[in-house]
């Protein structure tokens, strides 16, 4: 019996090495060969910061339109993600004090988008705009944008809501609040942990899309980081400041969820230590 368990811890161990190793290689791929000038990946011509120092300068081939899609990629993943951010925890809050068959129906059908495969949900949103005769360009991205995020921000607010003692916003509106003190002093602190991981949920699912943001660009020349990919790929190769700039990307993503993780570490501890 021993023996097999220990088979069975070696296995998983294995098989969670392995997945690791699956994720996170063709990053450390990209993060080792972003510091060597050689054009074609796989192809080492010795250290070098070169490409970082052409993605800073802007001497790179190209660098206008790479610095025109960078900037999209950052407006409209922030608009997005505050614009979400708001809504998802307004109907966060709603969907909390429904009850019955409401709330449940109500969950299953923000749920619907999280599963849609993007390809779907990029076409659908496409046909809402032709179909209302919207002009296609950066404000129906951020639109379609806001509608794929939401319900990703729900999903991080609702636990916060579950969790909360109910009877603490009451008892600041029975001890003379204001509903909007009871919100802000009460409400909203206990809600600011999840709303923070919605917002960089957001940020990251904006960044991240493709599908979305090809069908509701329109043809005015707009693009984003995954559509300039896209494009440069279609060119025959891709721009070999594209891998600093996905190291330094994926670098301020890691510290970022590092530091949202320790705050939330001392908030707990904060927190069983007032529970004592």
């Amino acid at each position: 019996m021993t023996i097999k368990a220990n088979w069975n811890r070696i296995a998983a161990h294995a098989y969670l090495w392995l997945l690791l190793l699956l994720l996170y290689l063709p990053i450390i791929i990209i993060i080792v060969y972003s510091f060597t000038e050689a054009k074609v990946l796989g192809n080492w011509s010795g250290f070098s910061l070169r490409l970082y120092s052409n993605l800073f300068s802007g001497t790179s081939q190209g660098a206008h339109t790479l610095y025109a899609a960078i900037e999209n990629t950052i407006i409209i993943a922030l608009l997005a993600a505050t614009v979400s951010t708001l809504m998802g925890t307004v109907a966060a809050i709603g969907i909390h004090n429904m009850r019955g068959m409401a709330r449940r129906t109500v969950t299953f059908l923000n749920n619907v988008p999280m599963i849609n495969p993007d390809i779907i949900t990029g076409i659908s949103i496409f046909l809402l705009f032709v179909f209302l005769g919207i002009s296609r360009g950066m404000f129906t991205v951020i639109c379609a944008h806001i509608a794929f995020c939401t319900p990703y921000v729900i999903l991080c607010v609702m636990p916060r809501l579950t969790t909360m003692n109910p009877n603490i916003y009451e008892a600041a509106l029975d001890l003379g609040a204001t509903p909007w003190q009871a919100f802000r002093k009460v409400l909203l602190p206990e809600l600011l942990p999840g709303m923070v991981s919605g917002f960089i949920l957001a940020v990251t699912l904006s960044i991240d899309d493709f599908a979305v943001t090809f069908f509701t660009k329109g043809s005015d020349g707009l693009d984003t980081l995954s559509t300039y990919i896209y494009a440069d790929a279609r060119k025959g190769g891709l721009t070999p400041e594209l891998r600093p700039l996905s190291a330094l990307i994926f670098v301020t993503m890691l510290l970022l969820l590092i530091v949202v993780n320790i705050r939330a570490s001392r908030q707990k501890k904060e927190q069983k230590k007032k529970g004592k």
